[in-house]
């Protein structure tokens, strides 16, 4: 896929902007807070509707404007699309694809395929389980996009759950659960039971191509694993290599282990007046040579293994979809070292189409710069670099 064209209207510090893409790769060049990392957030909006830097819709328009609007042309193997995102100050976004409004958002995933790659995502090792499940479930999005609907009806039975519990914490009879109680159970049960396997079913298909990936950049001189540990407990089962009735057994299973453990927690969710059992409360664990993650090495070591994160996201949603995604790297040839640079460059050669935000030039040697697309971000406005 390519991206052809991006427009902005109002968004962030954007007044209006249309640029256009000539090359496989392209450079925005400028000092901090003009505007790069905004550009590839527009990018990242398309793609999975979501912003890694968790922004509220008002927060994306400019001031004193009541909307914005990010539209772009892609080419794919299938054809041209034109998609237009419009956020809004004080009401719902909406969504557009190839001029007709979608009446659900989730029929706009897919469209676009991106990895983003920026100097945040070493928080997937050393910040909260928050922090890798919301990367699992970004990812999720691209490779199924159903899942975004998924995990929105998961979210919602579990605001109501909640809701109930606050609202009769210090009414309930402690001694035995209230019945009205058992009607969200059964749905947390069931929409959460979705989440979980195909949370599972993705680092299945993740992890081994991290950890070549890992091996690749490390000289294979330490092994990394990558694990969903869900909260509850989960079927070992592998899912594309089993029978229809398998996998509605394996489902059955997972279910009852869910209401299994909601009622071992029911005193405690009482007290606490809030759901302690769930996909909201998963661990995705990151060791290197069985060792946790966060404890092991130096930054180094860490941004090597976030490094091989991503590269096997790129890899995996190319074998999803058949096409490779966009790569939106925002300034992170700054956090690596020269060795770490050169691995994360020779991998995209031209390979995927990207996106990458700098300081300065001097992390590229010439045979990238003069195959590059070079322009100037300066106070919300892009220019040719010669501009300057």
């Amino acid at each position: 896929m390519f991206l052809q064209s991006l427009q902005l209207r109002h968004f962030r510090n954007y007044q209006e902007q249309y640029i256009e893409f000539t090359a496989p790769k392209t450079i925005l060049l400028g000092n901090n807070a003009q505007g790069k990392s905004n550009l590839l957030e527009a990018v990242e909006l398309l793609a999975t509707l979501r912003s890694h830097r968790m922004a509220k819709d008002k927060e994306l328009v400019q001031d004193r404007e009541p909307i914005s609007q990010i539209k772009a042309v892609l080419k794919r193997e299938a054809g041209i699309h034109d998609l237009t995102l419009t956020l809004r100050r004080n009401g719902r976004r909406t969504v557009n694809l190839n001029g007709e409004n979608l009446r659900k958002q989730t029929d706009f995933l897919g469209v676009i395929n991106a990895v983003e790659f920026s100097s945040l995502d070493l928080d997937l090792v050393r910040g909260s389980p928050e922090v890798r499940r919301h990367w699992l479930d970004t990812l999720l999005v691209q490779l199924e996009p159903v899942y975004a609907y998924i995990l929105q009806q998961y979210h919602q039975v579990l605001r109501q759950r909640n809701a109930f519990l606050k609202h009769h914490v210090e009414t309930l009879n402690l001694a035995s659960r209230p019945s009205e109680l058992s009607i969200w159970d059964a749905q947390l049960a069931t929409t959460g039971t979705r989440v979980i396997r195909r949370r599972d079913r993705a680092i299945q298909r993740l992890a081994p191509i991290a950890a070549k990936w890992h091996a690749s950049i490390s000289g294979s001189t330490e092994v990394l694993q990558v694990k969903y540990a869900p909260n509850v407990p989960l079927e070992e089962i592998q899912p594309e290599q089993v029978p229809d009735k398998t996998q509605e057994k394996a489902q059955e299973k997972v279910q009852q282990a869910f209401f299994d453990k909601i009622q071992q927690r029911a005193i405690a969710e009482l007290h606490q007046g809030t759901t302690l059992v769930g996909p909201h409360r998963d661990e995705v664990e990151l060791t290197i040579n069985q060792t946790p993650a966060r404890q092991y090495g130096s930054q180094g070591q860490q941004r090597t293994l976030v490094l091989a994160l991503k590269l096997a996201e790129l890899q995996l949603i190319e074998e999803v979809v058949g096409e490779p995604p966009l790569l939106l790297l925002d300034d992170v040839l700054a956090e690596l070292d020269p060795s770490r640079q050169n691995q994360l460059l020779d991998a995209i050669q031209d390979r995927f189409q990207t996106l990458i935000t700098t300081t300065h030039l001097g992390s590229f040697d010439s045979q990238w710069l003069n195959s590059s697309q070079i322009l100037s971000v300066k106070d919300g406005e892009i220019y040719p670099q010669s501009a300057f």
